[in-house]
C-alpha cells in the first residue's frame, strides 16, 4: 500500500479531522488525564505523527530525562512502525531523531524566557524551527498565572507552532465546567483552542474531545489508547 495512503488510514487523521483539521499553527492545545493514564504517550504519539510527515518538533520536559524520553520516542515509533506498516524504518528512524530537539529543564528553574533563548539558539545554530511543540510537565495549570498562559500563546504565534502540553485531572474533589474541564484549567480557556480528555474505562482509555476551538458542538469520538502499544486505534 502507498506510503501516503497509510498516512491517511492513521487514527489521527481522525483525531485531526474531528478538530477541524487539527490544532492549528499559533493555537495551544491540551490532554487531560489521571496520572499514568497516558498522556505522555498520547502527545508523543502527535508528534512522531508529525515528525514521520517531515515536520519539525520540540519536546519539552520538566519530569523527565532525555534518555527516558528519547526511549519513549523508540518505543512509539517501532509500534507505530509496525501499525503502519512503514518501510525502510531504520532512515525513517534517522530522520525522527534530525527533525526532533528534546530539552529538559528543572522544573522549578524553568520559565519562558529560557526556553525562547533556547529556541532562539537553535534557530540560529541549526536553523532548527519547530511546527510542533510539546510541553509536558509545564505549565502546572493548578499554579499557573495568568501571564504565563499569555505568554506560551505569544510564542505559539510567534514561532507559527501548534503547542500541546498536558495537566492532571483527579479522581476526586476536582471541580469542572459543564464541558468537564476542570476549573483549574478552564480558567485559561481563551488561550486554549481544544481540550481532549483521556478516560480510563476498565481495559481501555477512550479518547474524548471537550472543546474543539468556538465550536458549540464537539465531535463524539470512537478512539482510545492501545494498552499494549499507547498508540490511538479505533473503538
Amino acid at each position: 500500500m502507498p506510503q501516503k495512503e497509510l498516512w491517511e488510514r492513521s487514527p489521527l487523521r481522525v483525531f485531526e479531522r474531528a478538530v477541524g483539521g487539527g490544532l492549528g499553527p499559533g493555537h495551544v492545545g491540551i490532554v487531560l488525564a489521571r496520572a499514568g493514564v497516558g498522556k505522555t504517550a498520547f502527545l508523543i504519539g502527535l508528534a512522531l505523527d508529525a515528525l514521520l510527515r517531515g515536520r519539525k518538533v520540540l519536546h519539552i520536559s520538566t519530569q523527565e530525562s532525555v534518555e527516558t524520553v528519547r526511549r519513549f520516542y523508540d518505543q512509539l515509533f517501532k509500534a507505530m512502525a509496525e501499525q503502519l506498516q512503514i518501510e525502510d524504518r531504520a532512515q525513517r528512524h534517522l530522520d525522527v531523531e534530525r527533525n526532533r530537539h528534546i530539552l529538559v529543564y528543572n522544573r522549578k528553574l524553568f520559565s519562558l524566557e529560557k526556553l525562547e533563548q533556547s529556541v532562539g539558539f537553535l534557530n540560529q545554530a541549526a536553523h532548527f524551527s519547530p511546527s510542533l511543540v510539546i510541553m509536558d510537565g509545564t505549565p502546572r495549570f493548578e499554579q499557573t498565572e495568568t501571564w504565563e498562559m499569555e505568554g506560551v500563546a505569544r510564542l505559539a504565534r510567534e514561532w507559527e507552532a501548534e503547542v500541546w502540553t498536558s495537566s492532571l485531572v483527579h479522581r476526586e474533589g476536582q471541580q469542572c465546567d459543564g464541558r468537564g474541564i476542570p476549573l483549574a484549567v478552564a480558567r485559561f480557556d481563551r488561550w486554549l483552542a481544544v481540550v481532549a480528555l483521556l478516560e480510563s474505562r476498565g481495559d481501555h482509555v477512550r479518547v474524548r474531545i471537550l472543546k474543539d476551538h468556538d465550536r458549540p458542538e464537539v465531535a463524539d469520538l470512537r478512539l482510545e489508547l492501545d494498552p499494549s502499544t499507547l498508540l490511538l486505534r479505533w473503538q
